[in-house]
């Protein structure tokens, strides 16, 4: 059948579209958190309408909506159910922490940095899992189980078939992932076999709330188990054999995780059971009461980053960190793809005397992010800032060190995405034996990447400069 519209339909549809790009774009004007993105959103907004208000929609917004009134109501609930409350939390709180430097983090973070805590450093999948495996079969109380990627492959059916027996044997287990980085996981056989023995399981659905239902932007990238209150696993690594080196597609792969023990897991049971009750819409029912401890010497500050907070949480944490170098800051990211403000900082601390040194992978996950990285590459080099390419295996670590202060591994990327797209968390350890194991591990890897110079770039065909110019041009939205 054909179908005839006549001009007047025709014309309010247009109408329609050119009132909500005008909408649309004074949001971005009052929105944005850069000035380049706001331009670049007016500007297609206003000049192509009909392509950029559904990818506005779906793109355009970087302010999670709602879910800050959820943080602040499961945060007063549980604390007033800790056997510590936070008065005595902060009983633990490390002497150094009222320094400026950590009163900034913490009140980003909304905790505090606690001493008292054994971090034990773990270096690619197989100590990763190992771990985790055994401290899934070690719990006696619950088990709160978080990641971005859940895979039914050999490594989730290892993993599932542990979290299936718990919840079986009459334990609390709740499993949380991302729907889009497990996209699959909730129409595979390891979910209906999870559900079906007792694992209570929810996607983190990122869509709720009445402006977030087009936002398909929006990841929750964080990776947190924790065992009966008393120890908590983060860092880079997902559930997947590629995270093991086993992936045929992808080969090899290098990644940390951290094992925390102490009264900073706290922390990370927080952050699970603000994203629970986003997810669930109901409180995390655990036994807050349990007997914590402190089993080490560690002092740690659990960093939560969202993008429902009013600052931009984990790029202000990374800018103060390099600020802060005063001998050497490295870092490791397999996304860097940071902004103006992070590439300053690093400018100055090298310019000012401080081994600055940053390690990409020489195989990029993607050719636009590739040739992003050889941008900023090329803005670094010129201030003394070392760039070196890691090159035996995919390298998805995210590792920091500050002098020998303060080290970091987690889950968040040198990247616009971390920054203020995705719901991340990173383990900041003050502590100078901890710091020696990272520089060991950290040196090794320096020890097999290269170091890109201003000679290598130089050889790059003239075409070169132009498309990493085109792909940072993209970096807001990698």
């Amino acid at each position: 059948m054909e179908l005839n519209y006549s001009p007047e339909i025709i014309g309010i549809v247009l109408a329609l579209i050119y009132v909500m790009a005008i909408a649309s774009a004074i949001d971005a004007i009052l929105q944005a958190r850069t000035a380049q993105g706001s331009i670049a959103w007016v500007v297609s907004l206003l000049t192509l309408p009909y392509l950029s208000v559904p990818l506005y929609l779906v793109f355009g917004r970087n302010k999670f909506e709602g879910y800050i009134r959820e943080r602040a109501q499961i945060e007063a609930q549980a604390e007033a159910r800790l056997q510590l409350p936070r008065n005595e939390l902060f009983d633990f709180q490390a002497s150094d922490a009222s320094k400026a430097f950590y009163r900034s983090l913490q009140r980003l973070a909304r905790l505090p940095t606690v001493r008292g805590n054994a971090v034990e450093l773990l270096i690619d999948g197989y100590a990763t899992f190992d771990s985790i495996e055994a401290g899934l079969r070690s719990a006696n109380h619950y088990i709160l189980f978080q990641f971005y990627i859940l895979r039914d492959d050999a490594l989730g059916q290892r993993l599932g078939k542990v979290l299936a027996e718990k919840a079986q044997a009459g334990l609390r287990v709740c499993l949380l992932y991302d729907e889009v980085g497990s996209r699959s996981f909730s129409k595979s056989q390891l979910y209906k076999k999870l559900r079906q023995a007792g694992v209570q399981l929810a996607a983190f659905n990122t869509r709720q709330g009445r402006r977030n239902r087009f936002q398909i932007n929006f990841r929750n990238h964080r990776k947190v188990v924790v065992v009966d209150g008393s120890s908590a696993w983060i860092g880079g690594h997902n559930v997947g054999i590629e995270y093991l080196g086993e992936s045929e597609e992808r080969g090899p792969w290098r990644d940390t995780h951290v094992k925390i023990s102490g009264p900073a897991v706290i922390g990370a049971e927080l952050t699970f059971a603000t994203d629970w009750l986003w997810a669930r819409r109901e409180q995390l029912e655990i036994n807050w009461q349990i007997e914590r401890g402190a089993p080490g010497n560690c002092s740690v500050l659990l960093f939560p980053s969202d993008p429902a907070s009013e600052f931009d949480e984990a790029g202000l944490m990374f800018h103060q960190v390099i600020t802060q170098a005063k001998d050497r800051v490295w870092i490791a990211s397999p996304y860097f793809v940071p902004d103006r403000g992070i590439i300053a900082a690093l400018q100055l601390a090298a310019l000012r005397g401080v081994d600055v040194r940053v390690m990409i992978p020489n195989n990029a996950d993607g050719p636009v992010v590739g040739l992003a990285n050889w941008s900023f590459t090329r803005e670094l080099l010129p201030a003394g800032v070392a760039v070196y390419r890691y090159e035996p295996a995919f390298m998805h670590q995210k590792v920091l060190l500050l002098d020998r202060e303060l080290a970091g591994v987690g889950t968040a990327n040198f990247d616009n995405r971390s920054f203020r797209l995705n719901f991340e968390i990173t383990a900041l350890v003050h502590d100078e034996g901890f710091c020696d194991e990272v520089e060991t591990m950290l040196l090794k890897d320096f020890g097999q990447s290269r170091l890109v110079t201003e000679e290598e770039l130089g050889r790059k065909p003239f075409w070169f400069p132009l498309a990493t110019a085109a792909a940072r041009l993209m970096s807001p939205v990698l």
